[in-house]
């Protein structure tokens, strides 16, 4: 994930303006789209395959991974929904190991640990930026349990 090979597009926003208290200009990352509307969308998608076996989806709604460059300051962005109408299970595999962390409504917070994968439904969080290493990266999965699924 963090060699020359994968291709990262700029993404102005992290939290979309209506939701961000955060100035603008700490407000972007670079992202990498594995999957999105019930389809792969890269190439990479096989680097994956262990993940998602441990998370045995019935359904992929979307995988991305965010890249976040460091800062000099850690910046704390703005709690957020990974999709407001959303109803089943986020998880996030952690790339490598930074002082950037998740940190959740309530206080709970999750140390960016390379290898770590964290599940939990679709509740307000949010990440920031790492002053330790040159980048944060992570994989977002948006997905539905079997457990999930209206039968």
């Amino acid at each position: 994930m963090l060699g020359p090979d994968i291709t990262w597009a700029f993404n102005s926003l992290i939290v979309r303006p209506e939701h961000a208290e955060l100035d603008n200009l700490n407000n972007y990352q670079f992202t990498h789209t594995f999957y999105k509307q019930n389809c792969p969308v890269s190439n990479w998608i096989n680097l994956l395959d262990p993940i998602i076996d441990i998370l045995n989806p019935s359904a992929i709604v979307r995988i991305k991974a965010n890249l976040l460059p460091r800062t000099d300051e850690q910046v704390i962005h703005d709690y957020h929904f990974d999709h407001d109408f959303f109803d089943g299970k986020i998880a996030i595999f952690y790339i490598n190991t930074n002082n950037g962390y998740t940190i959740f409504k309530d206080g709970t917070k999750i140390d960016s640990i390379e290898n770590r994968l964290v599940i939990f439904d679709n509740i307000r969080h949010a990440g920031t930026t790492c002053t330790d290493q040159k980048v944060r990266c992570l994989i977002n999965f948006m997905f539905y349990q079997w457990t999930d699924a209206i039968i």
